[in-house]
């Protein structure tokens, strides 16, 4: 709750105390495994933040913290313009993170950025993108790199503004005999 105070400041933010739970309770899990932690879409770096505090994140280098996003909206892409996107905002969020070495954030569209900056193994991995093409093919180049026992966070999981997510995303894990518990927090 400490971290979650610090770092969560908005509404929104604030809102999302149990998600919080969730995401923590997989970083924890992950903690446990060999491999690094991915987040994609991190947005302005909150999630990752309050894990990192949390957790003593920084503690546990070599081991890294991926971060990905566009940071600033595109309107050629479907993805959500969010308040705070702009220019500075991917160096806002390094800056962030700039006491943790083992932290590290990548601007770029997410599949195609994934591809050449993304660990080969990993523990924990959280995928926040808003838009089913660009989570489905987020788990492709990334699902199989999760080792055994690894938490995958599925953010917005089973919300109505977020149907098509779940119609996409249900029958690619149940080809590959994975379920999705689905939770009230998203």
């Amino acid at each position: 709750m400490k971290a979650f105070d610090e770092h969560a400041k908005t509404p929104v933010e604030r809102a999302v105390a149990w998600r919080m739970s969730t995401v923590l309770w997989g970083a924890r899990n992950g903690l446990k495994l060999e491999g690094d932690f991915v987040e994609c879409a991190c947005y302005k770096g909150t999630t990752a933040r309050i894990v990192c505090d949390a957790v003593n994140f920084g503690a546990y280098a070599p081991r890294h913290y991926c971060l990905y996003d566009l940071f600033d909206h595109d309107p050629s892409l479907p993805h959500y313009s969010m308040p705070e996107h702009s220019r500075k905002l991917y160096g806002e969020v390094c800056q962030r993170f700039a006491h943790l070495p083992n932290v590290t954030g990548t601007q770029g569209k997410v599949p195609e950025v994934l591809a050449s900056v993304a660990p080969q193994k990993f523990a924990f991995l959280h995928l926040d993108l808003n838009h089913a093409a660009a989570e489905i093919g987020a788990r492709e180049v990334l699902f199989d790199r999760l080792v055994p026992g690894a938490a995958l966070i599925l953010d917005d999981y089973g919300w109505l503004d977020y149907r098509a997510q779940k119609l996409a995303e249900d029958p690619w894990l149940e080809r590959r005999g994975h379920r999705v518990l689905e939770l009230p927090t998203g």
